[in-house]
């Protein structure tokens, strides 16, 4: 997901809590003109990861 680019709206119907990623929208939503959800073969939410995942400004 290297260098994609944030959109100048939300994406619809993608609802993101994480306020220190760089696609972060006020409203808890997402930027990202798209997302990467891993891993292939994840049998519960907690063996997923959001590979878009960016840090915002000012974070490391």
């Amino acid at each position: 997901m290297e260098g994609k680019s944030r959109m100048g709206s939300h994406n619809p119907g993608v609802k993101c809590v994480v306020n220190s990623c760089h696609y972060y929208a006020q409203g808890d939503h997402c930027n990202a003109q798209q997302i990467e959800v891993q891993h292939r073969n994840a049998q519960t939410s907690s063996e997923t990861d959001c590979a878009t995942f960016k840090p915002g400004q000012g974070m490391s």
